[in-house]
């Protein structure tokens, strides 16, 4: 296949489909909605207005939030109008888990955490032309209801069976822990927020992953009951791996957004590691790869998966996406150089420091011996190994291979660090 060129921003909807809606339908973003009929034609006909929101319970988006990101670009793309909703109130309470209540963050912290959330939804959205993306927090509208105001004006629409029975509380309410009526009444809050929307934008429909099912709809019967009005929801998959794990964790970490939470060296690393089982479907949700080019790739995987050529243009078009085309440049050339097919010496000094930071590595002061560093790293087990290494010439550092056992570590690439490498594949990092 052709070299991608990432400086082509993605297009209107795939040329493939007649409408946005089959293109989501076959990308496997649809595993719950209303009336999908009347969706069908909502999005096929003029513009509508339309909304995600994102609640900050932590200093980044993750990747199951990318998911709902892209979606919202890409009905974005087909002509309709975003509304992207960072939840200053729903921040302050978190939708009830499964498990446990939340513990509740200072109103400081969740305010701190709003601002870095807009500026991450807003990076995906475009605030240009007919169908311009607005942002909007619902403390605006929350912040001046008086409680009885918010009791007589919105929760006389709810019914305590309803609400009963939505997963998320039915969950807690059979669990040890129970559920305050803080985290009870969260659906409340959702469900207001589509009907401000509904009111001030003449918003139509909401979007959200399916665990959010319940709060979706409590938005949609509000506007119901409220307006006499009928909109609409969909709530997408919840990405899992192929054998059953949880998608989107890596060794235990969540994968974030921000740079600084998650290099993009780190996340480039987690895409190229898909397993041949996943990688078409991850290229359908998160690229804007057209139906022909990931059909392409169905069939590369199938006929040539030891290229893993699927996983290299997934690894490299969701990074461009997040950290854009010159983050994404920077730690191909370092996967490359590390892996043997380039040269350290041309790394910058940052990213060449946060991909041995994924690697195995030990800070060592400038002479020490290598037998040592490889200990430290724990490419051996002992001294006596990595003598033996050495003289079987299956050491290198920084490219070099290692043929006297009274080598010294250097410090010689950029930034005075270090790549021990044991083998052809088992690195690690020396600062």
């Amino acid at each position: 296949m052709s070299t991608p060129d990432l400086t082509t921003a993605p297009q209107a909807i795939d040329p493939a489909f007649e409408n946005v809606w089959d293109e989501l339908v076959w990308r496997g973003l649809v595993h719950v909605s209303t009336d999908q009929e009347a969706l069908r034609a909502l999005l096929a006909g003029d513009p509508i207005t339309y909304y995600c929101g994102f609640d900050p319970t932590a200093a980044s988006l993750h990747l199951g939030n990318l998911v709902q990101l892209l979606t919202l670009r890409r009905i974005q793309l087909a002509g309709h109008k975003p509304l992207g909703l960072v939840g200053g109130s729903t921040g302050l309470i978190g939708d009830p888990r499964p498990t446990a209540e939340r513990t509740l963050n200072t109103r400081e912290t969740v305010e701190d955490w709003v601002g870095r959330l807009r500026a991450q939804v807003e990076r995906y959205l475009s605030f240009e032309g007919e169908n311009a993306a607005r942002i909007v927090n619902n403390l605006d509208w929350t912040a001046p209801l008086s409680a009885i105001d918010f009791l007589r004006e919105i929760g006389k629409y709810f019914r305590v069976g309803t609400m009963l029975k939505k997963d998320a509380v039915a969950a807690r309410l059979n669990s040890d822990e129970g559920i305050s009526y803080t985290e009870f009444s969260y659906q409340i809050l959702q469900g207001m927020d589509f009907l401000e929307l509904y009111r001030q934008y003449d918003c139509v429909l909401q979007t959200g992953g399916s665990d959010q099912w319940g709060n979706l709809t409590s938005g949609t019967e509000l506007i119901r009951r409220a307006e006499g009005a009928s909109v609409h929801a969909i709530g997408t998959p919840l990405i899992t791996n192929s054998d059953g794990t949880k998608f989107g964790k890596s060794e235990g970490n969540a994968i974030w957004l921000d740079a600084d939470m998650c290099s993009p060296y780190r996340m480039y690393q987690f895409w190229l590691s898909t397993a041949d089982s996943d990688v078409i479907e991850r290229l359908k949700v998160f690229t804007f790869l057209t139906r022909s080019e990931i059909e392409e790739y169905a069939e590369l995987v199938a006929a040539e998966p030891f290229r893993r050529a699927a996983q290299k243009r997934l690894a490299l078009e969701v990074v461009a996406t997040v950290h854009g085309v010159a983050a994404t440049a920077a730690v191909i050339a370092a996967s490359e150089a590390l892996f043997g097919q380039g040269d350290l010496t041309t790394l910058d000094a940052e990213t060449l420091r946060t991909a041995l930071e994924e690697l195995p590595n030990a800070t060592v002061g400038a002479g020490t011996p290598v037998v040592e560093a490889l200990v430290s790293t724990g490419l051996v087990s002992s001294l006596s190994e990595a003598r033996r290494a050495i003289t079987q010439g299956g050491v290198t550092l920084d490219g070099e291979r290692v043929d006297d056992e009274t080598a010294t570590v250097q410090g010689s690439l950029t930034g005075g660090v270090s790549v021990l490498r044991r083998g052809k594949k088992t690195l690690a990092g020396l600062f």
